[in-house]
């Protein structure tokens, strides 16, 4: 004999009990000890899993328009000031947008967009500034060593999202900043700031009142240990542009990337200098990457790497020591060390330079980290150097790929690395043998192209 189902039974079997990652939001229908998604352990918790879907049509309130009709002149581009901010977003800040700004502790995340803030400010429009790590004398104090004071920048000290979007009715700013969206939460949702349930519910509020008001909006966000964004992955794909500030901490230099951008290109890399009167943009920072020395010195090389788009020149440095020991020592400083360990086997075996007896260092200058595999050569010609004893010619720049075989490869950007070289004042260049050859070269400009690093190393010693 069939039964009836209750609304109420139905309703309790749409609500079936499922379970979702603390950490990622990855969601499953049984518990199982380690996240699919994220592969952490112990984060996945039990939640009720709605089943129900909206199938039933609803009065359209806002017809849909022809994409022709649409005015795009409404989400132009509004520089901030900051040239090497603009160049990452595509041209300036665009109204509406919701840009994450995401970095390690004590980057400077907090210091750069308090001066952007101040900066549109003093273009007479509203700003607000909403802190949930620290009270607004704390933000004041910032804002006074770096002259980011502004009579229309309003500060506000909330972490309860209800408050937050009370002053923005208030204030009605043209760019929000929220700092960070971590520390806001919301009553209307279960959970403590910073958890899966309570970003996603802060992040949709804030953009939604961003759209409906045309309110550039500057959310920074925390990463995890491993440098990736803290928080549910849902996040970077509700912002419309996701930016990563990067540095080291011994360093002055700050490189701002644009990892996800609706507005403009991704491959752009902006440079800031982080001092003690704030943070400055750096429209030539190859000059912190390169020594000044009046004589050449015997174990350095200048190569040319590319950030993006943005061509960068840097030294590297190399220094060989005979070794007491039975197993030389291999350190390195701003290199991959396993790159340079394989650099090391490749000119013992390829190019007849002996070094199993001594002792390498090889470091880069300033601080900064060189990862692309175009350094090769100019970290080959360096160890070569220093093992010789001999400098190589002054105002020389090196780049190209180095392979186990001893063979040169060609890398992008060759145009563009020797522009910038010769910009700076250098005059001579190796670069790897490429079928499509060099492109133009500069007048008073002399280019060598090799195939191997035997044939490198035999045209300099």
């Amino acid at each position: 004999m069939a039964t009836k189902t209750s609304p109420a039974a139905r309703a309790g079997r749409n609500n079936t009990p499922g379970y979702r990652c603390a950490e990622c939001g990855w969601t499953t229908a049984k518990w199982v000890g380690r996240c699919g998604e994220c592969q952490a352990w112990g984060t996945v918790e039990e939640t009720g899993q709605v089943l129900a879907r909206t199938t039933a049509a609803t009065a359209v309130t806002t017809p849909a328009r022809r994409i022709a009709d649409v005015d795009a002149t409404l989400s132009g581009y509004q520089p901030t000031r900051i040239d090497e901010l603009d160049r990452v977003l595509g041209g300036g800040l665009v109204p509406g947008a919701v840009i994450l700004l995401a970095g390690e502790p004590g980057v400077g995340k907090s210091t750069l967009l308090l001066d952007v803030a101040a900066r549109v400010a003093r273009l007479g429009k509203n700003v607000l500034y909403v802190t949930g790590e620290e009270s607004a004398a704390q933000v004041k104090l910032r804002a006074d060593r770096i002259d980011a004071v502004a009579d229309s920048l309003y500060l506000s000290a909330e972490t309860d999202l209800g408050q937050a979007l009370g002053q923005v009715e208030k204030v009605d700013p043209a760019l929000l900043v929220v700092d960070s969206v971590q520390t806001l939460s919301s009553a209307a949702v279960d959970g403590s700031a910073g958890g899966v349930t309570q970003v996603r519910e802060v992040a949709a509020s804030l953009i939604g009142a961003a759209k409906a008001r045309g309110m550039t909006t500057l959310l920074v966000g925390h990463v995890t240990k491993d440098g990736s964004i803290a928080g549910p992955r849902l996040l970077e794909h509700l912002v419309d542009v996701v930016c990563q500030f990067e540095g080291e901490r011994h360093s002055r230099l700050r490189l701002l990337r644009a990892v996800k951008n609706r507005y403009g290109p991704t491959d752009e890399v902006g440079c800031f200098d982080l001092t003690d009167s704030g943070i400055e943009g750096l429209a030539d920072p190859s000059g912190l990457f390169v020594s000044r020395t009046k004589d050449p010195v015997s174990g350095t090389c200048i190569t040319v790497t590319l950030e993006g788009r943005r061509p960068l020149l840097a030294e590297v440095q190399a220094l060989l020591a005979e070794s007491p020991n039975s197993q030389p020592r291999r350190a390195t400083s701003g290199l991959d060390s396993s790159r340079v360990a394989m650099l090391l086997a490749v000119l013992q075996s390829r190019a007849s330079v002996s070094l199993h007896k001594d002792d390498s260092y090889v470091a880069t200058v300033g601080g900064v980290r060189l990862t692309e595999p175009a350094t090769d050569l100019a970290v080959a010609l360096a160890i070569a150097s220093a093992k010789t004893d001999q400098p190589l010619a002054a105002r020389l720049v090196a780049f190209g790929e180095v392979g186990l075989a001893g063979e040169v490869r060609p890398v992008p950007g060759i145009g563009r690395r020797i522009q910038e070289a010769q910009r700076l004042g250098f005059t001579h260049a190796i670069v790897p043998a490429s079928p499509a050859g060099t492109g133009p070269v500069p007048k008073g400009f002399s280019v060598r192209e090799v195939s191997t690093l035997a044939e490198a190393l035999a045209l300099l010693f």
